[in-house]
């Protein structure tokens, strides 16, 4: 058996977003490639905490989550990185100075710190389960790690925080910015590095934008059939929709099951 490397994507890849529920025929193309000896895990840019319960609800053990930032090999989360630092501190000098509504995430949980409340006050609550803590006394040059920071800006005034370049930085919602690692390239080498596996044996899955950084010419890329236009453009092969069974289908063809 030639074994394969594989890393899907979660959400409009391995699930319906209309339901957010797994496609029946993606779990049982996981079910089956597992079954054949293959590596199979999750690639997402969700935190580790976010991603942990879909991981063990798909029968999987392995993931790249957190962007890239963190690995869990075997149950087992061997990385968690956090962001730059002095990236992150200075990135928030400049959120403060332009009284930009921030939150961030310090930790592998679903609380938030922040200042003061700008955020709620300039967009309201985020729309998935968050533990607010509203610190006045927060010293951001105290800090020691910074997972992620949320931030008040909208996609025509994103160019002024200039700060958030050397950063990795990602628009899930029109109203806030998402500053967090943004590198699933990176999670999934170090992921090969630590099985001491093969990089030409890797195959992913993805379906949008976010994506494009871990379809590499090293490996096999695959875009589903409801993928955005320019994923399509760098995949090595298009596949049928995911609810019209492309991961099945795919893995189908290329006699991986």
């Amino acid at each position: 058996m030639d074994k394969k490397y594989f890393f899907f994507d979660i959400d409009g890849t391995l699930t319906d977003r209309k339901t957010g529920e797994i496609v029946p025929s993606a779990q049982e193309a996981l079910n089956k490639l597992q079954a054949a000896g293959h590596f199979v895990a999750i690639a997402t840019g969700r935190a580790h905490y976010k991603s942990i319960d879909f991981m063990n609800s798909v029968g999987l053990k392995n993931m790249v989550c957190a962007g890239g930032g963190g690995l869990v090999l075997n149950n087992q989360l061997v990385q968690n990185q956090p962001l730059n630092l002095a990236d992150a501190k200075a990135l928030l000098s400049q959120t403060e100075a332009l009284g930009l509504g921030t939150l961030l995430m310090l930790d592998d949980s679903i609380k938030v710190y922040a200042k003061n409340d700008l955020f709620r006050e300039q967009v309201g609550e985020r729309r998935e389960p968050t533990e607010y803590i509203i610190d006045e006394t927060l010293d951001y040059e105290k800090l020691t790690e910074i997972y992620k920071i949320y931030v008040v800006i909208s996609e025509a005034d994103e160019a002024q925080l200039t700060t958030k370049d050397p950063l990795g930085y990602v628009r899930f919602m029109p109203d806030y910015l998402t500053i967090q690692y943004d590198d699933k390239y990176s999670g999934i080498v170090a992921t090969i590095n630590h099985l001491k596996g093969d990089l030409s044996k890797v195959v992913v899955f993805g379906d949008d934008t976010n994506d494009l950084v871990m379809f590499s010419p090293e490996w096999t890329s695959i875009a589903m059939g409801n993928a955005h236009p320019e994923l399509k453009k760098k995949a090595d092969f298009v596949t049928a929709n995911n609810v019209d069974d492309g991961i099945y289908l795919a893995c189908q063809k290329f006699g991986w099951i």
